[in-house]
C-alpha cells in the first residue's frame, strides 16, 4: 500500500523525489483538448451534457494523480507517447501541490453542474481556470498551480521545469532583443489591419456571396423556404431556453 501510494520517482541524485515534465506535458494536453471540446459544445449549442461526463472523467484522473500519478489514465498514456524522448525529471511536491488545486476545482464543478446541475458564470469561471491551468502546462510547460507552492510552503520549490527556481530572479529578464521585439510589434500592426479589412468587406454568406446562383436554379429566390428546410432550422427547446436561439440558427446556417 505504501508502494502504492508512493508519490514520484526515488532518483539517485536528486534532493526530492520528482516526476517525469514531459509526461506531464503530455498528460495535460491529453486533458486539454476533451475539456476545450466539451466547454465549446455547452458554450455554443448549450448542451452540458459532454461537459457534465468530463467533469467526472477529470475527477478520476485527477484523484489518482494526487494519491500517485503512476496510475493516472492520462499520465500513463502520456508518457507511453513520450516514451522515446529524455525524461526530464522536476520535483514532485509542487506537482502534487498543484493538481490538488485542480482536483478542488473539479469538486466545486462536480458539486455545481453534475450534482445539482447549475449553470451560471461561477462554472464558467472554474472551466476557464481549468483551461488556463492545463494550457499554460502543456503548451508553455508553465505549471501556474506551482507557483503558489511557495506561498504556503517553507521549503521552496526545488527541480522546476527549465530550472526556473535554480535561476537567480535578477538574470531572468525579459529575455526578448529590442529586434525581435520590433518584429512582433509589427505583426501584431498587421494583424489589426488585417482584421479591419476583413470587418470592411464584410461577412461571407456561403452560397449566398454568388449572384448567379438564383438565376441558376440553384438557391430559392427571396422569401421561399421549403418545407424541409424550414423545419429543419426550427430552434430547439433547449437553445431557447438559455437565451441562444440566434446563436444556433447561425451555426446552422438559418435565417
Amino acid at each position: 500500500m505504501k508502494k502504492f501510494l508512493a508519490f514520484g520517482e526515488h532518483i539517485e541524485g536528486y534532493p526530492v523525489r520528482v516526476v517525469n515534465e514531459r509526461a506531464v506535458r503530455a498528460a495535460a494536453g491529453l486533458l486539454f483538448f476533451p475539456a476545450v471540446v466539451s466547454f465549446m459544445h455547452s458554450f455554443l449549442l448549450g448542451n452540458f451534457q459532454h461537459t457534465r461526463l468530463f467533469i467526472i472523467v477529470f475527477l478520476i484522473d485527477m484523484t489518482l494523480r494526487v494519491l500517485n500519478p503512476r496510475w493516472s489514465p492520462s499520465m500513463i498514456l502520456g508518457g507511453w507517447i513520450v516514451r522515446h524522448q529524455a525524461p526530464e525529471w522536476v520535483g514532485a511536491p509542487q506537482k502534487r501541490f498543484a493538481w490538488g488545486l485542480g482536483l478542488l476545482l473539479g469538486l466545486a464543478m462536480l458539486w455545481l453542474m453534475v450534482f445539482n446541475r447549475y449553470m451560471g458564470p461561477l462554472n464558467m469561471l472554474i472551466c476557464a481556470t481549468c483551461l488556463t491551468l492545463m494550457f499554460f502546462e502543456t503548451a508553455f510547460g508553465i505549471c501556474l498551480g506551482c507557483k503558489l507552492y511557495n506561498l504556503f510552503n517553507r521549503e521552496k520549490a526545488q527541480l522546476c521545469p527549465g530550472g526556473v527556481c535554480e535561476v537567480p530572479a535578477q538574470r531572468r529578464g525579459w529575455g526578448l532583443p529590442l529586434p525581435q521585439a520590433v518584429v512582433l510589434l509589427a505583426f501584431v500592426g498587421v494583424a489589426a489591419a488585417a482584421k479591419g479589412w476583413v470587418d470592411d468587406t464584410g461577412p461571407l454568406q456561403g452560397f449566398d456571396d454568388m449572384a448567379t446562383l438564383e438565376d441558376m436554379g440553384l438557391k430559392p429566390a427571396a422569401g421561399s423556404v421549403s418545407a424541409d428546410e424550414a423545419k429543419r432550422c426550427e430552434v430547439p427547446a433547449f437553445a431557447k431556453a438559455i437565451g441562444h436561439e440566434d446563436m444556433w440558427k447561425l451555426h446552422n446556417g438559418c435565417r
